[in-house]
């Protein structure tokens, strides 16, 4: 999944691709490079970025969505929260709907989602919270269960739904290397797992990066770790890079099975 920043503020490449034939031509390097999803978003997530509106986060997103879905065959997502900005997007071509606030913040996106068979991201946070659990885990069980009940009383179906745990959303450093060394424990979830650890402070403060634009190689080896534990989709911003470590990943996956299946005989 290649993220598209449409906007001037985004914390890695805000202003890169902020008006349509940026974006459009950004994204499609993304594809030429590996992409299958291509992730259109209108509004930076970054602590402290200024609120938008939602007609100026559809005016900013609905024509990429609009010439990428007509140029290309890519899986194109919109990375939003707004129900009406979700339905506006799959009436422009999109396939799925990312939601960082988990359906949270307006439940009427899972309704968006039920009507219109999209797919849906359904992203873990500790933003704005007042009921966090101590544990990572447990809290992520905590959150991500309310999320499920809602996209259940909406008639979702299990299929549409894929989870992100939310690396980097009110998370220290710490706290994202733990997510990372027990992300095996969200399979019990029971539902495909999204990574999104791309660029993220943590890679940072880990390896001294403190731009942004040089954590590719950081994110990369986290691409790399947790396609072992079982990541199903990765959110990147360099999509060659960590196409290249998730084909080193899987072929020792690849190796191990056959060894096993091997020994099992």
């Amino acid at each position: 999944m290649a993220i598209v920043n449409v906007t001037p503020d985004s914390f890695s490449d805000g202003g890169l691709h902020a008006d349509m034939e940026a974006a459009f031509l950004h994204a499609m390097a993304c594809i030429e490079q590996g992409a299958t999803i291509i992730d259109v978003g209108g509004e930076s997530t970054r602590p402290g970025a200024v609120a938008v509106t939602a007609a100026e986060e559809q005016d900013r997103v609905l024509p990429v969505i609009e010439r990428l879905s007509s140029e290309t065959d890519a899986l194109i997502s919109i990375d939003t929260y707004r129900a009406d900005t979700a339905r506006l997007a799959m009436a422009a071509g999109a396939h799925i709907i990312n939601d960082v606030h988990g359906l949270q913040r307006e439940p009427d996106i899972a309704n968006v989602a039920a009507d219109t068979g999209a797919g849906v991201c359904i992203m873990h946070t500790g933003r704005d919270r007042t009921d966090k659990r101590a544990d990572l885990v447990e809290d992520q069980e905590h959150f991500l269960h309310r999320s499920l009940e809602i996209a259940r009383l909406a008639g979702l179906s299990e299929a549409q739904i894929v989870l992100d745990p939310g690396f980097g959303f009110a998370n220290n450093r710490d706290d994202d290397l733990e997510l990372i060394a027990r992300f095996a424990e969200l399979h019990r979830l029971g539902f495909p797992l999204l990574a999104g650890t791309s660029r993220k402070r943590f890679i940072g403060a880990v390896t001294g990066r403190d731009k942004a634009t040089e954590r590719d190689v950081g994110t990369a080896a986290t691409t790399a770790i947790l396609r072992m534990a079982g990541a199903a989709i990765f959110r990147v911003h360099d999509v060659a890079a960590n196409r290249d470590a998730l084909a080193m990943a899987d072929a020792v996956l690849a190796t191990g099975a056959a060894q096993e299946n091997s020994e099992n005989g």
